[in-house]
């Protein structure tokens, strides 16, 4: 049995199964499943407003689901905040990084978790093993920075991002989350996080990719849900769909060649 198949027959580091959330009498989510596998890019593709974000917030622990089962390698469970997920091995990677632009690459790597030597009045932060270890965990994913002195804004923002990745990696992530990790990036540097994500997949994470790029998504995906307001409107293995279909299912299908045959029946009766 090969490896993929092993992962797909196992557990699934975390499961949605029709999960909805409403927000008085809006309607969020209704009924979407989804399944992270270790050593696997799941990829939810969908349009603005078509419950990506709500999505993300239920798996990064901001918001509970209403309906549905949420379950984290087959446990039932609700996520009380972030920090629960963190604590369950789910780290968000956000559009908008939350990084500090002015300071180091190094102490953002450690943001908010940095290692002290020394006891009572002899405290002080651990520099040397966080600009160590920080320049060892890129390495690791293969990021070779000139200098992890430099502040983390003076880097692009695939680079931005890479940092992002390897520091879930470094703290123990299972789960990594990444919000539109391309969208604001030019064809070269979406390359360059596109390579990470596949090197955080071949380390043995479960990756969530949420992008509106089908073709960034088929790259690396190996499962990919489709969302439209805020619904399924479809779940495929990578070996079940075409680039050339997901496109198609992505840009609304039938409702994109409506739209043709209108605008060249406008076109025909203007030429008239």
């Amino acid at each position: 049995m090969t490896t993929e198949a092993v992962n797909r027959a196992g557990t699934p580091l975390v499961e949605l199964d029709s999960v909805s959330k409403y927000y008085g009498n809006i309607r969020a989510l209704e009924g979407v499943s989804l399944q992270v596998h270790a050593g696997e890019v799941s990829c939810v593709l969908g349009d603005n407003g078509a419950g990506k974000s709500t999505l993300i917030k239920i798996i990064a622990g901001l918001h509970q689901h209403d309906a549905g089962t949420f379950r984290i390698q087959d446990e039932e469970t609700r996520l009380s905040n972030p920090r629960d997920a963190l604590d369950r091995g789910i780290a968000t990677v956000y559009q908008d990084l939350a990084v500090v632009p002015l300071m180091p690459v190094w102490r953002n790597f450690f943001l908010g978790s940095e290692p002290t030597r020394g006891t009572g009045p002899f405290q002080r932060l651990d520099v040397e093993r966080m600009r160590r270890t920080t320049r060892e965990e890129l390495l690791r994913m293969g990021i070779d920075l000139r200098d992890v002195d430099q502040p983390i804004g003076t880097l692009s923002g695939g680079e931005r991002q890479c940092v992002a990745i390897a520091r879930a990696v470094y703290f123990g992530a299972k789960v990594l989350v990444l919000d539109e990790p391309t969208a604001a990036l030019g064809v070269k540097q979406s390359g360059v996080v596109l390579k990470y994500v596949a090197a955080a997949r071949d380390a043995g994470l479960g990756v969530v990719l949420i992008t509106h790029n089908p073709h960034h998504a088929y790259l690396v995906g190996d499962r990919f849900v489709l969302l439209k307001r805020g619904a399924m409107a479809g779940s495929h293995l990578r070996e079940e769909i075409a680039l050339d279909e997901l496109t198609r299912q992505m840009a609304g299908g039938s409702e994109l060649e409506e739209l043709s045959h209108e605008l060249e029946r406008a076109q025909g009766k203007q030429d008239d």
